[in-house]
């Protein structure tokens, strides 16, 4: 306040009347005391005085004067005192302005069911962390050494990353981190235009074999049975796919650069000649309470030609155990089509499950050793079947356990029992001696195999897998020795 006295004196008539208005405007404050005659100046500089104390200003007694100039200026500091005043109180009395609304950030879920996933507050962007993991011990038993190893390995490693930008947009990228380097398993993004009509475009799983599939983390067995070896592995190319009457026809139609038999298509076409492939499948007591509610059944094909000579065009086939028991002579070659058709079917009621099919693949083949052309049928099926003992549903996606496994609580999750039978067998007639060697691939292969599945959770399971597996040829002067196996597995998956 005291910063008042460095203002010029105001003496006009002007100034004079101001400060006798504002003057007698602040007086009304104090105590009004009837005057018969004008108020000399000593008289207006105690009235001031008292209104000065009440703002807490105090004037400097050293330079208090009563002429006009010096009231003048103490009555400037009265007006500023009773601005401030009158300020402070509006401020108090204001309310405080609303705080902001605070934005809503993503919403981010961390499950022991389903892994991690971050979702948009708008709920249009989401994002998903999966990961498949299995540790295996494979045995083989009374066999040739030279043949294979037992041995501890990681068989699958594999994160993956999913999600949706969008009502349209949805995506997929798994990479494989197990064997000696790494490579990208599915990598597609989808078009969903409806849930019946969906674009899928990348690297994804062909549409023939029931078994092929099924995820990797839900197959019953440890590894897949002879049809998968006939059926394309991974493909790279554009489909259309959906779902039809409630989900009770599923269909898939594409073309795709061309995957041998039961191999990955490499990261581009070796030919340049292209595969179309579909799929047809129907569940027509799908949702019911009925025994028939579990029941699928369809048919897939593909056709396409093929060219060249490797393991991007011809394939090789394996035995239970992953073991190689056919495969092409050295000078022959793909040249021509490449047929597949696939019959399957599976039935889930209750605790008991059956999953079978039919794959036969047919290609035309050229010996560049003797110029002799030929198409060569081959075929494979298989039946597996599984009893879940604790009483939980068999179903093509697995398992969940009703108590998982805690001693203390009395879970100890569920127990499946498996079996499966199956058979592969070559072109007898036409694919030897010219386009293979009997004395090194077998002409048939037959296989049965043994399951105890422990589901511990949702999200551990532990297996146990015999199989036994013999041949027709395949040897020097006879029959390929018999494979026996005992294969254990620690799966990890969420």
């Amino acid at each position: 306040m005291r910063s008042s006295r460095h203002l010029r004196p105001q003496t006009s008539p002007a100034s004079i009347r101001r400060s006798a208005l504002a003057l007698t405007l602040a007086l009304l404050s104090t105590p009004v005391v009837a005057q018969t005659a004008a108020p000399t100046p000593e008289e207006i500089a105690e009235r001031l005085r008292i209104v000065e104390r009440r703002l807490g200003i105090t004037p400097d007694n050293a330079s208090v004067r009563n002429d006009l100039a010096e009231l003048d200026r103490r009555l400037r500091a009265v007006e500023l005192g009773l601005d401030e005043r009158d300020r402070q109180a509006s401020v108090a009395v204001a309310p405080a302005p609303p705080a902001p609304a605070a934005k809503p950030g993503p919403e981010v879920t961390l499950s022991a069911d389903k892994g991690a996933s971050i979702r948009s507050a708008d709920g249009q962007v989401q994002l998903k962390l999966g990961v498949l993991a299995q540790a295996d011990h494979r045995v083989f038993i009374d066999n040739d050494p030279a043949a294979q190893n037992d041995t501890f390995l990681w068989r699958r490693i594999r994160p993956t990353l999913e999600g949706s930008w969008g009502d349209l947009v949805g995506f997929r990228l798994t990479p494989e981190f197990a064997g000696d380097s790494a490579s990208i398993v599915d990598a597609y993004v989808d078009l969903k235009f409806s849930p019946a009509a969906t674009v899928r475009v990348g690297k994804v799983k062909g549409p023939i074999g029931l078994e092929r599939l099924q995820s990797g983390g839900a197959i019953a067995l440890v590894e897949r049975g002879f049809p998968t070896e006939l059926a394309p592995n991974r493909d790279i190319g554009v489909q259309l796919q959906g779902a039809l009457a409630g989900a009770k026809v599923t269909y898939v139609a594409g073309v795709y650069n061309g995957a041998a038999d039961g191999r990955d298509s490499p990261t581009s076409n070796p030919d340049d000649d292209f595969e179309f492939a579909g799929r047809l499948f129907f569940e027509p007591w799908k949702g019911g309470d009925g025994a028939l509610s579990g029941l699928g059944f369809g048919i897939a094909a593909s056709t396409g030609d093929k060219a060249g000579s490797g393991n991007n065009v011809l394939p090789r086939y394996r035995t239970p155990g992953q073991a190689t028991f056919f495969s092409y002579g050295a000078s022959v070659i793909a040249d021509g089509e490449h047929r597949r058709w696939s019959p399957q079917a599976y039935w889930y009621a209750g605790t008991v499950g059956l999953l079978g099919e039919y794959i036969r693949s047919e290609q035309t083949v050229f010996d560049t050793a003797t110029a002799t052309r030929a198409s060569l049928d081959h075929s494979a099926w298989q039946l597996t079947g599984s009893w879940v003992l604790t009483g939980e549903a068999a179903s093509y996606r697995g398992v969940k356990p009703d108590q998982p496994f805690a001693p203390g609580d009395g879970g100890w999750g569920a127990f499946e029992l498996v079996a499966r039978y199956g058979r592969l067998q070559i072109d007898d007639d036409d694919a030897f001696p010219l386009f293979a060697d009997p004395a090194a691939a077998a002409s048939e292969a037959t296989a049965w195999t043994l399951g105890l599945n422990w589901y511990l959770t949702g999200n551990l399971k532990l297996v146990a897998n015999y199989a036994r597996a013999d041949f027709d040829g395949g040897a020097v002067g006879g029959d390929r020795q018999d494979e026996k196996t005992f294969f254990t597995r620690a799966q990890v998956a969420f």
